[in-house]
């Protein structure tokens, strides 16, 4: 449910989720923001593939000159915590409820893709490289491996996305309601493909896509385990507000089934539905 102010401009977009139809500029720009804010997740996911693998864009994640290793540590901390400020606070129901205080609801999800592509944009632009090498594959087939290894985690947060929904998870569905006039509903999603195996399936993917590295350097070390921190931090996250919405059913779902190690446990229902929200 949205909260409501006293703004009169976000009291005329209010419409967006009752019955009546929203003015035809405000429906134009709710669908030109969704599709701005959901063009800069594409960009910056692609730069992201990139920038971790070393692959074709101009600044990657050991590109650039050496620095300070203290001070490139420090500034590259600074950087992904900014990202997990962002992410991890735009993620909270309490902000989301203050947020559309002064926003349609239908702006939300967009909002957050959006400035989290930002921060993610800051980390590329600004990182500093780290050269040291920790280990090195030399044989060349080793090296195809796993740079495989690493398009194949890509490939599963793609797919896990559609899994659940991808155009609500980017905040598309939610201005395409707005579009047609139509009151938003939460998707939901019952359990099929990878959710069967693990319960965070996208999770999984960066961690593949991260750690295999032929050649690990220091910096991409430090990435790995600095995000590799805050993805075991946001699944805790992630999880109370699961069992807090669900109770038992996501209780017996976490029972069956593994966090991002897809370890045998005894399978999942199709039956259930959980929450789509991250």
């Amino acid at each position: 449910m949205e909260a409501k102010s006293g703004c009169p401009v976000h009291a005329m977009l209010d419409g967006v989720m009752g019955s009546r139809a929203l003015p035809v500029w405000a429906r134009v720009g709710l669908l030109g923001y969704g599709l701005v804010a959901y063009g800069a997740f594409f960009g910056t996911i692609l730069y992201a593939i990139g920038f971790v693998g070393n692959w074709v864009v101009p600044k990657s994640i050991d590109s650039g000159g050496a620095v300070e290793p203290v001070m490139a540590m420090l500034v590259n901390a600074a950087l992904l915590s900014v990202f997990v400020v962002q992410h991890t606070v735009m993620a909270r129901r309490w902000f989301k409820a203050w947020l559309t205080r002064w926003m349609p609801a239908a702006m939300e999800r967009s909002t957050f893709v959006l400035l989290a592509s930002a921060s993610l944009a800051l980390v590329f632009w600004q990182w500093r490289p780290m050269p040291g090498v920790v280990w090195e594959v030399e044989n060349v087939a080793a090296r195809a491996v796993m740079h495989a290894v690493s398009l194949a985690g890509w490939a599963t947060v793609l797919l896990s996305s559609f899994m659940v929904s991808h155009w609500d998870l980017f905040g598309l569905r939610q201005v395409w309601f707005a579009w047609k006039g139509r009151a938003y509903a939460p998707v939901g999603f019952r359990l099929r493909g990878l959710y069967r195996l693990v319960r965070h399936p996208l999770m999984m993917g960066f961690l593949v896509a991260f750690w295999s590295a032929p050649t690990m350097t220091l910096g991409h070390l430090f990435f790995a385990l600095m995000v590799s921190g805050y993805i075991a931090f946001g699944v805790w996250m992630e999880e109370r507000d699961l069992v807090r919405e669900h109770g038992a059913a996501y209780l017996e779902y976490r029972r069956k089934v593994r966090a991002v190690i897809p370890l045998p446990r005894r399978a999942a229902g199709e039956g259930a539905v959980l929450s789509t929200e991250y």
